[in-house]
C-alpha cells in the first residue's frame, strides 16, 4: 500500500514531507504479509493524510478488506525475506492471508510507489529500534522496495542496507527494551530468563547511533512479560515475577513507563540528534492455546472484524502507557525543534492474526498441519 498527495504550495514542503514519511511508515507497518500481519480513539491528536487542502483523513480508522490481486512481494520475489518469517518456504499451505490490505475509513490509500518513496528519502537515513517486530517491519520495507532498487548490505554491529543510488541507509538496531539490559545470573545460572533492566540508562547500541539517522522509529512491547529485576542508579529497586521474595514487586507497567520516559529523554537530550521521532504502538500478541514458547500457536487463516475480537485490558494498558509518554515528549521537543509523532497501529495489528509465521517459519518449534 502505498499514497501520494499534492505538495499544495500553500503547505510547508518541509512540513508535508515529514506527514508523508510518517504516514508512509504506518502504510509499510501494516503491508507485512509474511510476519505480523488494535482503539481507534487516540489518546493523541495525530497527523493525518491531506486529502483536499482543507480535509483530512485518519488513516488509522479503519478495516481490513480483500485485494485479490495480492502482495507486493512473496517468497518468490524478494529474496531478502528470512527463514523466520518465510512461511510458504516451510510448508503453509493457505494463500489467502496475503490478499487483504488496509482500508481507512474517509480516503483511499493508493498503491506503494517504490520510485517516489525513494526519491523522498534520498540522501537520508532511517532506523528502526526495538525487537523483532522492529526488525521484520525493516525486513519488509526491504521487499517493498525490492524491485525498484538493490542495496548493498553494510552491517557491522546492527543490520543496515546502503542504497547508494539514491544515499540512503536503512538499518535495524536490536533493542528489546529501549533500555540498558542483560540477562541477570542471581543463583549461577544465565539461562533462567530473568533479565536486569537498569531504567535509568538508555540501551547504548542506539542512544550512541542515532544521530546518524534522520528518522528514527522506536518500538518496545513483549519482552516485558519476561521475569525482570530493575536497577535504577545501578542498586536493584524491585523485580517483577521473579519469585525472590525479599525483592520488592514492582509491575510490568510501570517499568513499560520508565523505561519509555528514559528512551524518550536521552532522544530529547541529544544534542546531535535532529531527527524525527516516531513512536509505534504496542503490538499485542495472537497465539492461542498457550505462549509462543509454551504450545500457542497462530492457526488463523483471515483477518478479525472488529466484532469479533476485543483487546484485552493489558495491552490497551501498554498503549496507553506509550501514548502519554510520547505527548510529554512532544511538548518539550517543541523547545528544541524535534518532532515526535505517533504511528497508531496497535489495532490494525491486532486484526491480522492471520499473518503471523507461527510455526511454519524456520526457528519456530513446528508440528505437522
Amino acid at each position: 500500500m502505498s499514497f501520494s498527495f499534492p505538495m499544495e504550495k500553500t503547505l510547508d514542503k518541509t512540513v508535508s514531507s515529514k506527514v508523508f514519511i510518517f504516514t508512509l511508515s504506518l502504510i509499510l507497518i501494516s503491508s507485512i504479509t509474511l510476519s505480523f500481519l488494535k482503539s481507534p480513539r487516540s489518546p493523541l491528536p495525530l497527523p493525518s493524510i491531506p486529502r483536499s487542502l482543507d480535509k483530512y483523513c485518519d488513516v488509522f480508522k479503519g478495516k481490513w478488506v480483500p485485494y485479490p490481486q495480492g502482495p507486493y512481494y512473496s517468497n518468490e520475489t524478494c529474496r531478502l525475506i528470512v527463514d523466520q518469517q518465510n512461511c510458504m518456504k516451510f510448508g503453509r499451505p493457505d494463500t489467502e492471508f496475503m490478499k487483504w490490505r488496509w482500508k481507512p475509513d474517509d480516503c483511499e490509500l493508493p498503491l506503494f510507489d517504490a520510485a517516489h518513496f525513494l526519491e523522498i528519502v534520498a540522501g537520508k537515513s532511517m532506523a528502526f529500534v526495538g525487537d523483532s517486530v522492529a526488525r521484520n517491519q525493516m525486513e519488509s520495507l526491504l521487499c517493498l522496495l525490492a524491485h525498484e532498487a538493490n542495496p548493498e548490505d553494510v552491517s557491522h554491529y546492527s543490520k543496515r542496507w546502503f542504497y547508494a543510488d539514491y544515499n540512503f541507509t536503512l538499518s535495524a538496531i536490536w533493542s528489546p527494551f529501549l533500555v540498558k539490559s542483560r540477562v541477570a545470573d542471581i543463583n549461577g545460572n544465565s539461562s533462567n530468563g530473568l533479565f536486569s533492566l537498569y531504567l535509568d540508562e538508555a540501551d547504548e547500541a542506539w542512544a550512541k547511533e542515532i544521530e546518524k539517522f534522520d528518522y528514527v522509529i522506536i518500538s518496545a512491547g513483549q519482552w516485558f512479560f519476561r521475569s525482570q529485576l530493575f536497577y535504577e542508579n545501578g542498586r536493584i529497586i524491585g523485580c517483577y515475577n521473579c519469585n525472590q521474595n525479599n525483592i520488592t514487586s514492582i509491575s510490568k507497567y510501570q517499568a513499560y513507563r520508565t523505561a519509555f520516559g528514559t528512551a524518550l529523554q536521552t532522544i530529547l537530550s541529544h544534542k546531535n540528534y535532529n531527527g524525527t521521532t516516531f513512536l509505534r504502538t504496542f503490538s499485542a500478541a495472537h497465539y492461542e492455546n498457550g505462549d509462543w514458547d509454551n504450545g500457542g500457536n497462530c492457526g488463523r487463516t483471515r483477518p478479525f472484524a472488529h466484532n469479533e475480537t476485543k483487546l484485552q485490558e493489558f495491552n490497551m494498558e501498554f498503549y496507553s502507557i506509550q501514548a502519554e509518554e510520547l505527548r510529554k515528549a512532544k511538548e518539550k521537543g517543541k523547545k528544541r525543534g524535534l518532532t515526535f509523532e505517533l504511528i497508531n497501529t496497535t489495532e490494525i495489528m491486532w486484526l491480522r492474526p492471520d499473518g503471523h509465521p507461527s510455526r511454519y517459519g524456520k526457528f519456530m518449534k513446528r508440528t505437522p498441519p
